[in-house]
C-alpha cells in the first residue's frame, strides 16, 4: 500500500512539473504587461503622421511660392512633378527638406538672402528630390 501512495505521488509530482516547464512563464508575463501599450503606439503613429504631414506642407508650400515657380520654369522642370516626387520621400528626407525649407524661407524674409540666392536653393532642392526618388 505504500507503494501505491509513492506511485502516485511520483506521478502527481511528475504532471505538475511538465505543466509548470510546459507553459513558458513569459506568456504569463505578456497576458499581463505589455511592453508598450496600445494607447502609446497609437499616439506614436498619430504623432509621426502629422509630423510628416506638416513637413509635406512646409515643403509644398516652399514649392508653391512665385519664387519657386519662377525658378522651376527657368530650369525647366515640371512643378507637378517636383511635388508629387516631394510625397514619395521617406520620413528623413522629408524632414532634411522641410528644416532646409524653412531655414530659406526665413534667412529670405530677414533679407540674408537675395531673390538669386532663394532661386539656387530652389533649385538644388527640386534636383534633390528628383535625383532622390530617379534613385528609387
Amino acid at each position: 500500500m505504500l507503494s501505491l501512495v509513492r506511485q502516485s505521488a511520483r506521478v502527481v509530482t511528475a504532471c505538475v512539473l511538465v505543466t509548470i516547464f510546459a507553459v513558458p512563464p513569459s506568456l504569463l508575463a505578456q497576458a499581463q504587461i505589455h511592453v508598450v501599450s496600445p494607447a502609446d503606439l497609437h499616439h506614436a503613429t498619430v504623432a509621426a503622421s502629422e509630423t510628416r504631414q506638416h513637413n509635406l506642407d512646409t515643403v509644398s508650400n516652399f514649392l508653391s511660392s512665385p519664387a519657386a515657380q519662377i525658378a522651376l520654369t527657368s530650369a525647366h522642370m515640371d512643378s507637378a512633378k517636383v511635388k508629387a516626387a516631394v510625397s514619395s520621400l521617406s520620413d528623413e528626407e522629408l524632414a532634411q527638406l522641410a528644416s532646409r525649407a524653412n531655414k530659406a524661407q526665413a534667412d529670405f524674409a530677414a533679407g540674408n538672402l537675395t531673390d538669386r540666392d532663394l532661386l539656387i536653393i530652389l533649385l538644388a532642392v527640386a534636383a534633390l528630390v528628383l535625383i532622390i526618388v530617379a534613385v528609387r
